[in-house]
């Protein structure tokens, strides 16, 4: 059957419903007696609770109930965390949330205030007095680098490797650089804050949240409450931005459910973005150290990159970020770890392309130093070390043209254009800078099951408990089916978000097209199969109507007890199996130009080019959105965003968009977006995924042209005014 929808730039099937305001987010579905709620958050960062004034709180008019430490029913303990088991990497944190006295970071909720109206809750919680016994804290993540120790590995992320004498290859290089990089915390800042809905009817539980995974989240509550999963609805149909942010279960929704229970009313709360800073993980802020030795040849010798990042005492996940170090250079030899700390925050999370977005910025900017040590144009010097295999392990490249977009990005953007002399190209008075990064990101596989119905009419449903946080993918799915079953993709509709449906993966890694298509793919044949082959002419549909069945089915999975655990089993052994074969990624190639002004450091960025190998495109449109999307990201990480902690006291003080800075409209160039075609042999459909390379390289790619502009090697990010002045 020819392929019509794939690959097509449809516009998403759930465009109307956001443009005109129908789609509803987890803090817009409306319930009888309807309470709200607010929580209070911890003034120190570390210490015991020695008393709690809740009178003040009680007395304002609606309030319902404000429930502490003391008062709170018990709550089971997050679970120990196992690659086994998927949904156990659920919990935010390791800390029992108002059934403890103790403190661990600034900003960890100690109260919850639940009242008729928001402005009621949000006025009570602000009254409540609690006093502590200060307990030594450690925050400053500076003062305490030199303690890290190498961090823990897992066969599927490898925090550590080595392939021949590295440092004995540097020291011998004709040609080296050896630079250390800092990365500051970063924080999501999605359109939708964290919001939760939840109502308990017995112990029957119904959750609308602002989550990536539906499922890990109903399995944690489960957990939590000690409630069968069965009985819990997570329902989660629009997700207003998340980027990894939403990945866990975080204090609110668990404290939301809580109070609901403790009230017996629904209840609602909506973090404040201060509150979403205070509550919620984000980014983990980095050391690294990148060395890199070369022959006067640009041939690579030796090749280090080690990293330091901080978890919090109380969990946190450690970001891959010499990941890339392993699979991008021909180095002869090369040695790469991950080291990791603890301080007195919370637990650290993941940010879009965790790892790779962070650790691109040392190996790129590196690489492009190398490059003016020797004389090389730095896309020549990528050229000339593109490996042929894996060059830590030997492994096959399913699929690499790292090379291809490197060189028809060269030529959209006009290299050729490029003097090599840093501070020789003008614009009147604006310095012009060009400079390019490679972008990296692994291609994974999860479960997902799902079911396909066609309909004699000639339209069809796909079930699947996957999620919609904007970028498309209910339009992706739709566009397989279509193509799966021969029909327009007007006549197919896509149900996901909910727990009722079959389970599906959480939104993240950029898996779940690859993952969920692989299922809708194999749905659609089983239903073929068990219709019949059309004549000449028919549809299946025809058929159908021609025997007389209203419809017919093909599944795939099974969302009994047994049927999760062989799907877990069956995803662990399959991505052990093809890791040993094969190294999956998308990749892609990054061309900016920035124009800097020579008295007041001001970097403005003005043009953009990037070239993606992402295997087989699925939605031209939405997939040039994505890419799109993550090189603004990027920009952010390059220019503007910093959480800013202070070490003295554990408290972030910039939590807000005022002070938290984000790109807008004036801060971003025209992008220019192109993806190769192709597919990968080894993915459903070809498919690598698009979510997050984008994001990959584009601060590195951006820190190059200021050295192109300026002479100036940038190694902090972000790369403001003052640092260049220094």
């Amino acid at each position: 059957m020819t392929s019509t929808a794939i690959g097509a730039p449809v516009n998403r099937l759930d465009g109307p419903a956001k443009t005109t305001g129908q789609a509803r987010y987890a803090a817009e579905f409306p319930y009888e007696g309807l309470a709200h709620a607010a929580l209070v958050h911890a003034a120190v960062a570390r210490g015991r609770i020695t008393g709690i004034e809740t009178a003040a709180a009680e007395a304002v008019p609606g309030v319902l109930a404000v429930i502490t430490h003391l008062n709170a029913p018990p709550m089971k303990p997050p679970p120990k965390r196992s690659i086994l088991n998927l949904e156990t990497l659920a919990g935010g944190t390791s800390v029992n949330y108002l059934n403890t006295g103790e403190v661990h970071w600034d900003g960890q909720p100690v109260g919850i205030v639940v009242a008729e109206t928001p402005e009621a809750a949000r006025h009570a919680a602000g009254l409540v007095r609690v006093s502590y016994e200060p307990l030594p804290f450690e925050a400053d993540f500076a003062a305490v680098e030199h303690t890290a120790a190498r961090a823990r590995g897992n066969p599927l992320m490898p925090t550590a490797g080595s392939k021949g004498d590295a440092d004995g290859a540097l020291a011998a290089a004709a040609v080296s650089v050896d630079l250390r990089f800092t990365t500051p915390r970063h924080h999501h800042n999605a359109i939708e804050p964290h919001a939760t809905t939840a109502v308990w009817d017995g112990d029957r539980l119904t959750v609308h949240d602002a989550t990536q995974n539906v499922w890990w989240l109903r399995g944690h509550l489960a957990h939590k409450f000690g409630v069968p999963a069965a009985g819990i609805r997570v329902i989660s149909p629009f997700v207003g931005g998340a980027f990894g942010g939403k990945s866990n279960v975080w204090p609110g929704t668990i404290l939301t459910v809580l109070a609901a229970r403790v009230t017996g009313r629904p209840v609602r709360m909506m973090l404040s973005r201060e509150g979403v800073y205070r509550a919620t993980g984000g980014r983990q802020p980095s050391a690294q150290r990148v060395a890199i030795g070369a022959g006067r040849d640009g041939r690579l010798t030796a090749l280090i990159h080690v990293s330091t990042a901080p978890l919090a005492k109380v969990g946190g996940w450690a970001e891959q970020i010499t990941s890339m170090a392993q699979h991008m250079y021909d180095a002869a030899a090369i040695r790469h770890e991950q080291r990791t700390l603890q301080l007195d925050t919370i637990s650290t999370s993941v940010w879009r392309a965790p790892g790779e977005s962070i650790g691109s910025f040392a190996l790129e900017s590196a690489m492009d130093e190398l490059a003016y040590g020797l004389g090389l144009d730095p896309v020549e010097l990528r050229r000339r070390n593109e490996p042929a295999r894996s060059p830590m392990d030997g492994k096959e490249f399913a699929h690499r043209r790292l090379s291809e977009c490197f060189a028809e990005g060269a030529e959209r953007f006009g290299w050729e254009g490029r003097s090599a002399e840093p501070g020789s190209m003008r614009d009147g008075r604006w310095l012009v800078g060009w400079g390019t990064a490679a972008a990296y990101h692994p291609a994974w596989l999860f479960p997902a099951n799902v079911t396909v119905r066609l309909n004699a009419d000639g339209t069809a449903a796909v079930r699947c408990g996957f999620h919609e946080m904007g970028m498309g993918a209910a339009t992706a799915q739709a566009q397989v089916a279509a193509d799966a079953l021969g029909l327009d993709v007007a006549a197919v509709t896509v149900s996901y978000g909910d727990t009722d449906l079959p389970s599906g993966p959480g939104a993240g890694g950029s898996t779940q097209t690859a993952s969920v298509a692989r299922s809708v793919v194999a749905a659609c044949e089983k239903l073929k199969k068990s219709i019949g082959t059309p004549r000449p002419g028919e549809s299946y549909a025809d058929v159908l109507a021609r025997t007389g069945r209203a419809h017919a089915e093909g599944s795939v999975g099974s969302d009994s007890a047994f049927g999760r655990f062989a799907g877990r089993v069956g995803f662990l052994a399959r991505t052990v199996r093809d890791g040993r074969r094969w190294v999956k990624a998308a990749c892609g190639a990054h061309f900016c130009e920035v124009r800097v002004d020579p008295e007041t450091f001001e970097v403005r960025l003005t043009r953009w080019t990037g070239v993606f190998d992402v295997g087989r495109v699925i939605n031209a449109k939405t997939t040039a959105s994505q890419l799109r999307g993550g090189i603004v990201m990027g920009i952010g990480i390059a220019l503007q965003e910093e959480t800013l902690l202070d070490p003295r006291t554990g408290r972030i003080v910039n939590p807000s968009l005022s002070e938290y800075h984000v790109p807008v409209h004036a801060d971003v160039p025209p992008i220019d977006i192109h993806c190769l075609a192709g597919a990968d042999p080894t993915m459903p459909l070809g498919i690598l995924g698009a979510g997050e390379v984008g994001v990959v390289g584009v601060a590195a790619a951006v820190g190059n042209a200021i050295r192109h502009a300026t002479g100036v090697r940038l190694c902090d990010l972000p790369m403001r005014l003052d640092r260049l002045l220094t």
